[in-house]
């Protein structure tokens, strides 16, 4: 089962859920024997993390992820995507000029991920996973490949980055 955080943090008109909802949330959507996680929210990381037996470290540059983010913003503003809960892009001047800015978040989130996530990934508490980091998206293609039934799925994966 694929759970998308974001689906679950965000309600209609992009309210984000009450924390103990969406810890709710989460936790519901973990109960099942097989699922991937899509999102990254510290808010909710324990009982992800207790729980998974793998953690995928997409630890790309920051050029890069800005670059794609821009891309996917500007496709989905154009195209009115429509996200989760009813929600769409809200607009060039929300991502741009906002102190909710999705840019200002993945700019100040990306030094503390890398900063926090090694020696998170190392502590006692969380031995038993696997920690895959992919440094770049050719190594995550590499990786794709690895795995069991790769060739039924790995295009799939690559055109999602």
């Amino acid at each position: 089962m694929h759970v998308e955080l974001d689906a679950l943090l965000w309600d209609a008109g992009w309210v984000p859920t009450p924390a103990a909802i969406f810890r709710a949330r989460a936790d519901a959507a973990l109960c099942g024997d097989a699922w991937v996680v899509d999102g990254n929210h510290p808010e909710v990381r324990d009982l992800i993390w207790q729980r998974a037996d793998t953690i995928v470290w997409l630890d790309y540059r920051l050029t890069l992820i800005m670059w794609r983010l821009i891309l996917r913003t500007f496709r989905r503003v154009a195209t009115r995507e429509l996200l989760w809960n009813g929600n769409r892009e809200r607009g060039l001047n929300a991502h741009f000029f906002s102190r909710d800015s999705i840019f200002l978040w993945a700019l100040r989130t990306h030094r503390l991920r890398r900063r926090e996530y090694p020696p998170l990934l190392a502590s006692p508490t969380f031995a038993h996973l696997r920690a895959v980091r992919l440094p770049a998206p050719r190594a995550t293609d590499v990786w794709l490949a690895s795995l069991p039934g790769a060739s039924d799925n790995t295009q799939e994966y690559s055109l999602r980055e």
